[in-house]
C-alpha cells in the first residue's frame, strides 16, 4: 500500500460561509478564528525551540512545520518548537512578524478544502540582518535538529566527483567565520562552537529533492569544515548525523489572488498563507545524534535506508513533473490539471511511468507501485491546486540531472525502451529555445539559463552543443547513438509539431509492449 495521507484537522470548506468579517492573525485573535478554521490549542509559550529550519519557504511551511505542529497539537511533546531562518529574502519575515509567526495552511482537493493555523514556528530570523543571532540559536544546547530546503544547486557539489566546490560566498565565510552568509558557513561555525563548549551536535536533515540528500549534506558540511580545520572536520564526521530523507507535497507558490480568496472564505488577514494538497509524505532514515522527535506518531516513516523511496519519488513524480512541464508548456498549456485532462498527455505520463521508469526502480517495502502511480495522476489532475507548469519548468539544469537523466542513462546502458524519456529531453531543448509551438515567447527561470539557451539556439535541431555541457549531461552526449536519436526527435518536433509527436511516440511505445502470455484453458476432465 502507498503511504497513507495524514487526515487534515478542522472544518471543511463546505462548513464555512463564503464571506466572513476580516480579522488579523495574531496570538490575541486566535480565539476569533476557531469557528472557521483549526487553530492551535496548545500553549505556544511552552514550546522548546529545538528545531531550526534553514531557508523557510512555502514548501517547508506546508510540509515539515505541519508535522511538528501536529506533535504539539496532539500533546505528544512540547519539546520540538521550530525557529525559521531566512537566508536571502526578508519578505517572509515582514509577513510573519506582525502575526506572531502564525500562518494559515489551506489543503485543497476536488471535494473541498480544510484550513488550519500553524503555531509551531516560535521565531523567525533573517540571517543577513543578524548572523550572530542565527549562530547563537544554532549553538544553543536546546537546538537538537536542523532541517533545510536550499534546492539542489545550493550544495555546491561537483557533479562528476561529488566533491564540495566553494564559490565566492563560501570563500568569504572561510575568512569571516563569525559572520557567515551561506548555509554551510552557519552550520560549520555553530558546530565548532558546540564542539568547543562540549555541547552535543545537532542532527542535520536535508529536505531537498537530491539523491542521497543526507550524504550530499555531509559532503558539503565536512568539505567546508576541512577547509577550516581538519580536527573539526573529523569531529563532524564522527559525531554529526546526516540522515537522508524523502519529502513529497505539491505546494504551488501563493499568489495575491490566493491570499485574497483565503481572506474572503475564512476571514483571516494572513499576509502569506500557504495553499497545498491533502497528500503529504515524509520518509527519514532513522539516524539521529541528539534525540529523535516523535514524527513517526504523526505520519512520518522512519526507515533504515531511504534510497528506494527516494528513487520512487524523484524518478516517477519529479521526472514526470519536469517532462510534463516542458512538453505541456510547448503545447500551450498553463496548468498541469488541464494538461492531464488531455488524453494525449495523460497517456504520455502513464506510459512514461509504466513502460520506461518503473522497470528501472526497486519497489520500496510496503508500497504498491501501481497504486502510487495512480495516486500521482490523481494529484496532478487536482483542479483545486491548479499547479502551474511554469513552476515545474524552473531550474531545469538542476532538476533534470537529478530526476530524469538517471533513468535515461540507465535505460541506455541496459538497452531498455527510452523514447519517452528522450522526448522529455527534447522538450527541454525546445523550451530553452524560448518559443512554444505557436511561436509565443517562453521565460527561462534557471541560474544557468543564458549559457544553456545560447547552446540550444546555436545547435537548432542539432543537440550536440548542448549535450556537450557536462555539468548537466555528464557523459550522456558521448553514448553511441544517443545524440542522433535526440536530433531525430527534435526534427520530428519541427516537422510534425509537439502534440502529434507526443501522440505518435506514445502509440509506438504502447504497441511495443510485450503481449500478455496466453494461458491455455484445459477441458474439465484434464484438470
Amino acid at each position: 500500500m502507498a503511504e497513507p495521507e495524514r487526515p487534515a484537522r478542522g472544518p471543511t470548506a463546505a462548513a464555512v460561509a463564503p464571506v466572513v468579517p476580516l480579522r488579523p492573525l495574531t496570538t490575541a485573535t486566535l480565539g476569533q478564528h476557531g469557528s472557521r478554521l483549526t487553530v492551535p490549542t496548545y500553549d505556544r509559550a511552552a514550546l522548546v525551540p529545538a528545531v531550526v529550519h534553514l531557508s523557510v519557504g512555502g514548501f517547508s511551511r506546508a510540509h515539515q512545520l505541519t508535522y511538528f505542529d501536529e506533535i504539539a497539537e496532539r500533546r505528544l511533546s512540547s519539546g520540538w518548537g521550530v525557529v525559521g531562518v531566512g537566508l536571502r529574502h526578508r519578505l517572509l519575515q515582514e509577513a510573519l512578524a506582525p502575526q506572531d509567526n502564525l500562518y494559515t495552511v489551506v489543503e485543497r482537493s476536488p471535494d473541498g478544502e480544510r484550513a488550519r493555523v500553524v503555531g509551531v514556528l516560535t521565531d523567525y530570523l533573517f540571517a543577513p540582518d543578524d548572523p550572530a543571532a542565527v549562530l547563537d540559536r544554532l549553538a544553543d544546547p536546546r537546538t537538537r535538529l536542523v532541517t533545510m530546503t536550499i534546492t539542489g544547486a545550493g550544495y555546491l557539489l561537483d557533479p562528476a566527483t561529488g566533491a564540495f566546490t566553494p564559490d565566492d560566498d563560501v570563500r568569504q565565510d572561510l575568512t569571516r567565520p563569525a559572520a557567515p552568509r551561506t548555509v554551510f558557513g552557519f552550520l560549520v561555525e555553530a558546530l565548532d562552537r558546540r564542539r568547543r563548549a562540549g555541547t552535543p551536535p545537532f542532527t542535520v536533515v536535508s529536505c531537498d529533492n537530491l539523491h542521497r540528500n543526507g550524504d550530499a549534506t555531509r559532503a558539503a558540511v565536512v568539505g567546508f569544515a576541512a577547509r577550516r580545520d581538519e580536527v573539526l572536520a573529523r569531529w563532524i564526521t564522527d559525531r554529526v548525523a546526516f540522515p537522508s530523507s524523502m519529502v513529497d507535497r505539491i505546494t504551488p507558490q501563493t499568489t495575491p489572488e490566493e491570499r485574497a480568496a483565503v481572506a474572503r472564505r475564512y476571514g483571516v488577514d494572513d499576509r502569506w498563507p500557504v495553499v497545498t494538497e491533502p497528500f503529504s509524505q515524509w520518509v527519514v532514515e532513522d539516524t539521529f545524534c541528539n534525540g529523535r522527535p516523535p514524527l513517526d506518531r504523526v505520519g512520518v516513516r522512519f526507515v533504515r535506508d531511504v534510497t528506494e523511496h527516494e528513487l520512487m519519488k524523484t524518478r516517477l513524480l519529479n521526472a514526470t513533473h519536469s517532462a510534463l512541464g516542458y512538453l505541456g508548456t510547448l503545447a500551450g498549456h498553463e496548468r498541469i490539471d488541464e494538461l492531464v485532462a488531455d488524453p494525449v498527455f495523460a497517456g504520455y505520463a502513464t506510459a512514461l511511468m509504466d513502460d520506461e521508469v518503473t522497470p528501472l526502480i526497486p519497489c520500496p517495502e510496503g508500497i504498491d507501485l501501481d497504486e502510487y502511480k495512480a495516486t500521482l495522476l490523481q494529484r496532478f489532475a487536482n483542479p483545486a491546486i491548479a499547479d502551474r507548469l511554469s513552476r515545474l519548468c524552473r531550474r531545469g539544469s538542476t532538476k533534470l540531472p537529478h530526476h530524469l537523466l538517471p533513468s535515461l542513462r540507465q535505460a541506455l546502458e541496459e538497452g531498455r525502451p527510452h523514447a519517452l524519456l528522450t522526448l522529455a529531453v527534447a522538450g527541454w531543448v525546445r523550451y530553452l529555445q524560448r518559443t512554444d509551438d505557436a511561436g509565443r515567447p517562453l521565460p527561462v527561470e534557471d541560474d544557468r539559463g543564458p549559457v544553456l539557451q545560447s547552446l540550444a539556439l546555436a545547435g537548432g535541431s542539432d543537440p550536440r552543443p548542448l549535450l556537450g555541457d557536462t555539468s548537466v549531461f555528464g557523459d550522456l552526449g558521448t553514448v553511441p547513438g544517443f545524440a542522433d536519436e535526440l536530433e531525430g526527435v527534435l526534427r520530428r518536433l519541427e516537422r510534425d509539431g509537439l502534440r502529434a509527436t507526443v501522440a505518435s511516440t506514445v502509440a509506438a511505445t504502447v504497441a511495443a509492449r510485450p503481449a500478455a502470455p496466453v494461458v491455455p484453458v484445459l477441458p474439465a476432465d484434464a484438470r
